[in-house]
């Protein structure tokens, strides 16, 4: 809510489009201070002007918080059309898992253009509510996620990647707070282990578990139930995925074809 008002405080000094939902905005930039915000619509703006527009549309305030977020499209960046296809599908994989775990951030945006410095591709959810607490079966769900893009790879190709590097080792660390933090784990019961920082799940950049306070016997004990979560939720992503492989070459082409796909085109394929 207080995103929201921070926006339309902001967006009173420029001319928006009818189709412009600031609360959608607002949903995708937890975080943002409101400096980072007046950037955004002051952003937009500048987009819509180059673009030859009299208002601002959805098109220019996503761009812009995509460019806080993310840094600047690299169109030039040439990609081979086999590691785009595999970038495709890959991303492809994190939103259908998404879509078709209950209770999961709906999939705001799909990308295979790359930006900033490294992304050749990315799935962009939308939460509809910030959130504080989780459950496990929540968290598990945010693994599976992680995963979608590996498994899609897998199914597609029959090989993987370096791609899913980073969203291993964020699956990774959500699967041993579960066990070191957050006592939902079968190895150490109700003892917890907890690390001087925020809830994994409220971050984007996570570097695994810091000093242990426990013996070595125990600590192959949580990297043994680590390894049997990551391997559960990595079946079922992959017989969820199987399940609907039709549905992910649909999108993925169709990705491929168009580049970036929005929330709505993206479920009307889903649920077709």
């Amino acid at each position: 809510k207080g995103r929201l008002a921070i926006l339309q405080i902001h967006s009173r000094k420029v001319k928006l489009a009818d189709e412009v939902d600031l609360e959608v905005i607002a949903q995708k930039t937890a975080g943002f201070s409101g400096a980072d915000l007046a950037n955004a619509v002051n952003e937009a703006a500048l987009l819509a002007v180059r673009k030859g527009r009299a208002e601002v549309t959805n098109i220019d305030l996503d761009e812009a918080v995509d460019r806080l977020i993310g840094g600047l499209e690299k169109k030039n960046r040439v990609i081979n059309p086999e590691e785009k296809k595999i970038v495709a599908y890959h991303e492809v994989g994190h939103a259908l898992v998404a879509a078709l775990t209950p209770g999961s951030e709906p999939v705001h945006k799909i990308s295979i253009i790359p930006r900033g410095l490294a992304a050749l591709g990315y799935t962009q959810q939308r939460p509809t509510e910030d959130r504080y607490l989780m459950s496990r079966d929540e968290l598990l769900a945010k693994i599976d996620v992680l995963l979608g893009g590996r498994v899609a790879e897998q199914i597609t190709f029959g090989s993987i990647t370096t791609g899913a590097s980073n969203d291993l080792m964020r699956a990774t660390d959500i699967a041993r707070a579960i066990i070191v933090e957050y006592g939902m784990g079968e190895t150490l019961g109700l003892a917890t282990y907890p690390r001087q920082r925020n809830p994994v799940f409220l971050q984007t950049d996570q570097s695994g578990i810091g000093g242990k306070d426990y013996s070595n016997e125990t600590a192959a004990l949580i990297d043994q139930e680590t390894k049997q979560i990551l391997d559960q939720r990595n079946l079922h992503v992959t017989e969820l995925l199987k399940d609907s492989q039709q549905i992910l070459v649909q999108i993925s082409e169709k990705l491929l074809e168009k580049e970036v796909l929005f929330e709505k085109e993206f479920m009307d394929m889903v649920n077709a």
